[in-house]
């Protein structure tokens, strides 16, 4: 596996001209969340213009051949669709009208990928360069809102909607909100989240047949003179008589865990030749695990002792209130490339929100500007203490900014003294007084402030729900950022290469986790706890820069979690590593048995994504 960065940033100021664009705004109804799986039952398509005057409008129902899927949803029955055009006969109109446009969506990489896959099974290029999500726009302006679902964005901004769930309609309110947004941009002089489209339909980008999970847990090393069991991990190295892919299906059949890659945790490795040097040899060798030759092996195979299967978790009853704990010390940093880090603890005592607490700067959103590393790290713990949140980004909800030394020359001063957002020297953040919050920015739901190292239980049914951990940085940030995400069992390890998630590879099997790219400074890891294999114990989100910068260079990491893409924040940190690091574990979504947790970690280390993904069980290239 060979990991090769497809991030960019810009660190532009923005003027007018870049909020004019020619845009294709898009609607799709699907028959169901995964492109690659599911088809475009309708499709709306509304241009617009640089003046933000609309150009032409198209929409179509379409013929899928399959089923259509959520009725209940869309409204769209096989009957009503059985005399629509194919996807294939439309294609060329709905091309010319994306062509030289920017794509715009609400939730833009869901209706981009829908398309780039129909377009490719019309045998199609789709003709689209850059998109635009208006939901991750709206993320950067923070609208008073309860969430930024496009029917609560549209009643904000005075957009009317008639028919949720009908693609022309939903496409002309999109045209509405984006119109309302962008002057809002230009209002908080916001860079426009614009993201670069890669050629989805080709190979790279199309998942893998997923093999068969192994429904075993991992019983340890083969012993000498001992078993083979269900769920060891076998890891096979250099010539073999047998075929290598017969060698697998029988061990697969046997029930064990064919792996591509070796560590600690691997049971045996299969090899004729134990002095080749390859890298599974030499890494066998360092973690004393034990190898057998492929006679062995195939004279094991004949009697595999039955292995302990992964146990499915119940779900639990809805709690009244969501338990926050107070996080522990954080725990020293792991030898590159030998073990995963281990958790955070995180004592079992209730914090109440910052609403309740009577904190000074409870409510507030501040946003620090200046200073070195560590000075704006310590303010920004200072005001999460003191009951706030620490904004890492100038947006509507921001209501005060704490000035460091280097301050004034910050270009985002001469806005924030426009939109007169109160200011206070670093002194201000002792004994904090302030002005009470004006209504629009009192109304509004605030997520619940976690510190590093804090944990909160999901709440309600969160086993059926679809969980976003939202990763955004400054805007002005040149260093290239990737967010990742390790699916890991038991033993904290990945059970197969394809539960890591990254650029290169942005799907699990099944697509229950999914790597988002929501702007050159944002990106989001999906999970859906209902179709985790069961022996998916954690989700572990990290982030890596690519190169030579550290961590130290782009500041703090504002994490977000909330149930889907577009509801209302649960929580949020601001995540600040010291000054070296290029790896940081950001955020874990895990089992504690009934019960589904989301841990704020914060946690760096010096070595780079290559080392971090082989603590995981990861073999990858740099």
């Amino acid at each position: 596996m060979t990991l090769a960065s497809t991030s960019g940033t810009s660190g532009t100021v923005p003027d007018a001209r870049d909020y004019a664009f020619d845009w294709a705004l898009v609607d799709v109804e699907t028959s169901g969340l995964v492109a690659r799986q599911h088809r475009v039952l309708s499709v709306a398509v509304v241009t617009v213009g640089p003046d933000g005057e609309q150009t032409g409008e198209f929409s179509t129902l379409l013929n899928p051949g399959c089923d259509p899927g959520p009725v209940h949803v869309h409204g769209l029955t096989a009957d009503r669709l059985a005399g629509a055009p194919t996807f294939e006969q439309v294609a060329g109109r709905i091309g010319a009208m994306l062509q030289d446009r920017v794509l715009v969506a609400h939730n833009a990489q869901f209706d981009y990928d829908f398309l780039a896959h129909e377009f490719a099974r019309a045998r199609m290029w789709l003709p689209v360069s850059q998109r635009l999500c208006t939901l991750a726009l709206n993320r950067r302006v923070d609208p008073a809102t309860d969430d930024l679902k496009l029917g609560t964005l549209a009643a904000h901004y005075g957009v009317p909607q008639l028919r949720a769930h009908d693609a022309l309609d939903d496409t002309r309110v999109l045209a509405g909100v984006l119109r309302a947004s962008l002057r809002e941009a230009a209002r908080l002089d916001l860079p426009l989240p614009l993201v670069t489209c890669p050629p989805r339909q080709d190979a790279q980008f199309t998942p893998k047949p997923p093999k068969t999970p192994c429904a075993f847990r991992n019983p340890g090393q083969l012993p000498a003179g001992g078993s083979l069991a269900q769920g060891m991990k076998v890891a096979i190295t250099g010539e073999t008589a047998t075929s290598r892919a017969e060698l697998v299906a029988r061990s697969v059949a046997a029930g064990l865990n064919v792996m591509s890659s070796v560590s600690r945790h691997t049971s045996v490795l299969v090899t004729n030749d134990q002095a080749s040097g390859s890298a599974k040899a030499r890494r066998a060798v360092a973690e004393g695990v034990p190898v057998v030759d492929e006679h062995t092996f195939l004279r094991l195979l004949g009697d595999v002792r039955p292995g302990t299967p992964h146990e499915q978790q119940a779900v639990a009853a809805p709690p009244a209130e969501p338990a926050v704990a107070t996080p522990a010390a954080p725990v020293p940093a792991p030898e590159p490339a030998v073990a995963p880090p281990a958790p955070v603890p995180a004592a079992r005592e209730p914090e109440p929100t910052a609403a309740d607490t009577g904190k000074p700067l409870a409510g507030r959103r501040v946003l620090v500007l200046g200073g070195t590393h560590p000075a704006a790290a310590a303010a920004r713990l200072r005001i999460v203490e003191l009951g706030g949140a620490a904004a890492i980004n100038l947006s509507a909800g921001v209501t005060d900014v704490v000035l460091l030394d280097g301050a004034d020359t910050d270009r985002r001063m001469r806005r924030i003294t426009a939109l007169e957002i109160p200011a206070h020297g670093s002194g201000w953040l002792d004994e904090p007084t302030a002005e009470p919050l004006a209504r629009s920015t009192a109304g509004r739901r605030v997520p619940r402030v976690l510190p590093r190292g804090g944990v909160i239980d999901l709440p309600g049914r969160s086993t059926a729900s679809a969980w976003t951990v939202t990763a955004s940085w400054a805007q002005g940030t040149t260093s290239e950022i990737d967010l990742v995400a390790f699916l890991v069992d038991e033993d904290d390890q990945v059970s197969r290469d394809e539960n890591f998630v990254f650029f290169g590879a942005p799907e699990s099997p099944g697509g229950a986790v999914r790597l988002l790219t929501d702007g050159p400074t944002e990106q989001t890891i999906t999970t859906d706890l209902g179709t985790l294999p069961p022996a998916v114990r954690k989700v572990v989100v990290a982030a890596a820069i690519d190169g030579t910068p550290t961590f130290g260079d782009v500041g703090a990491i504002q994490v977000t979690t909330g149930p889907g893409g577009s509801a209302a924040p649960l929580t949020q940190s601001a995540l600040d590593a010291a000054t070296t690091e290029r790896t940081m574990l950001l955020a874990e979504i895990y089992r504690r048995g009934p019960v589904w947790r989301f841990r704020a970690v914060g946690q760096g280390y010096d070595h780079g994504l290559a080392a971090l993904a082989r603590g995981y069980g990861v073999d990858v290239e740099d």
